[in-house]
């Protein structure tokens, strides 16, 4: 193994990741705004509460294999670190077998799933019809998207943020053009928009694969023999299993929102769907941060360097706090302009301005979440990151069941910000011992 090259952690080594990821996970939440509005200008709340829910559906099952994409930029930035190229070539090797059979399996229990989905989130009858329709159509790019997970988590973890940005760039890119075309040009309404998301998708893992050769293609072929050796396979599991539950109930948590916001009709849900488009936006501007996170905090447990991983600590979060500032200034102002823009339904506009400052502090709550598990994830402390979500998914249970009954649709909100906050706070307090445990003095 060659010895691991020294790096410096400082303000531009943060910013040369952040940026091009942060401009790469902005045009992700585009996708489902520019889904939203082009369902949205049929006018029907029911179509639009289909998209919702069929959003949730998907983020459900793809955000819970996620761990494609953060478990493969902490194992090949931990490689990097320690000058380890064969093991940079596995993991991506590793990954993709995984993204694979996951994806496959997908689709071949498409129905299950879905039946599954609709009996917890427990829409009106007009609502999952329009879910149903562009459910059928969408499974069928799981295989890619999971590729594309691995493709852009071993490209992060290389540091290359800005071939990550041109990837990201031309998977959102061709679905929000191709959801426009044939959804509104074509006139296909949702399934229009379920096809350009398909056509997204393939497209980004056919450019990807070849992408990894052309960086890669001497070491990924020397490593092929070795995919399949237990140890280092089962290690990639464990790694994986355990952001795989912590993803699951990150997004069980947030599908209960939904479930949650069905109970108040179609207008609530629409309202809330559009909304949380605003926490994605919110969230996607602070991942650039938290993928600086992952890359410089992995890299330094690789290499064994405390400093520089006390420095990547530092300096994410505190440049996190000013975007999160900003993000939330910029939703209070331009809130009411994108909700204008996404509906032309009278009822479900004045739904989401009554509930706008709710979504606009979101990334506020959150951005002590997304820095600690951008480190964590670096560092591979995927144990502790799934335990202490586990934990702050049963605060935001008992503030549900204390808010709701007494404010609503309000209580549903406050309880997310709670949720988003305990998330925070619970890994930032085990920090410390983790730090201590990694680098012994």
């Amino acid at each position: 193994m060659a010895a691991a090259p020294a790096f410096r952690v400082d303000s531009a080594t943060v910013f040369r990741i952040a940026l091009p990821m942060t401009l790469a996970f902005l045009t992700t939440p585009l996708v489902g705004t520019v889904d939203t509005a082009v369902v949205g200008q049929l006018g029907d709340a029911a179509l639009l509460g289909g998209i919702a829910v069929g959003a949730i559906v998907f983020d459900v099952i793809f955000s819970t294999f996620n761990f494609l994409r953060s478990g493969t930029t902490g194992l090949t930035a931990q490689a990097l670190g320690a000058g380890d190229r064969p093991a940079q070539s596995l993991v991506l090797l590793r990954a993709l077998v995984l993204a694979l059979a996951l994806g496959v399996g997908l689709v071949i229990l498409a129905g299950p799933v879905l039946a599954g989905a609709l009996a917890f989130l427990q829409p009106s009858a007009a609502v999952r019809a329009a879910t149903e329709r562009y459910y059928d159509i969408r499974i069928l790019s799981a295989p890619f998207a999971l590729a594309n997970y691995a493709i852009l988590g071993w490209v992060l973890g290389l540091g290359r943020a800005g071939l990550g940005l041109a990837l990201q760039t031309l998977l959102n890119g061709i679905n929000i053009a191709g959801s426009i075309w044939l959804g509104l040009g074509l006139g296909w309404g949702v399934e229009g928009v379920a096809y350009g998301t398909l056509a997204g998708e393939v497209t980004a893992a056919v450019v990807g694969l070849a992408v990894c050769l052309a960086i890669g293609r001497d070491g990924l072929r020397a490593a092929l023999p070795a995919v399949f050796h237990r140890a280092g396979f089962l290690a990639m599991v464990a790694v994986n299993g355990d952001i795989m539950v912590r993803s699951f109930a990150l997004l069980f948590a947030f599908a209960l929102f939904t479930r949650v916001g069905a109970g108040f009709g179609d207008t609530v849900l629409a309202a809330n769907a559009i909304l949380m488009n605003f926490f994605l936006i919110g969230g996607y501007f602070l991942d650039g941060l938290a993928n600086a996170a992952e890359q410089l905090a992995g890299r330094a447990v690789g290499a064994r360097r405390r400093a520089e991983f006390g420095a990547a600590v530092r300096l994410t979060v505190i440049w996190g706090f000013v975007f999160s500032a900003v993000a939330t200034v910029a939703l209070l102002v331009l809130g009411g302009t994108f909700i204008g823009w996404m509906t032309t339904a009278p009822d479900v506009r004045a739904a989401a301005l009554a509930y706008l400052p709710w979504a606009a502090l979101t990334p506020l709550a959150g951005v002590l979440a997304f820095q600690m598990d951008g480190v964590y994830i670096g560092a591979t402390w995927s144990r502790e990151m799934r335990n202490m979500m586990l934990a702050s998914v049963v605060v935001y249970g008992a503030v549900l069941a204390a808010a709701v009954p007494v404010l609503g649709n309000h209580g549903l909100w406050l309880a997310l910000l709670v949720f988003l906050g305990a998330r925070g706070i619970t890994l930032t307090l085990r920090l410390k011992p983790l730090s201590a445990r990694t680098f012994p003095a």
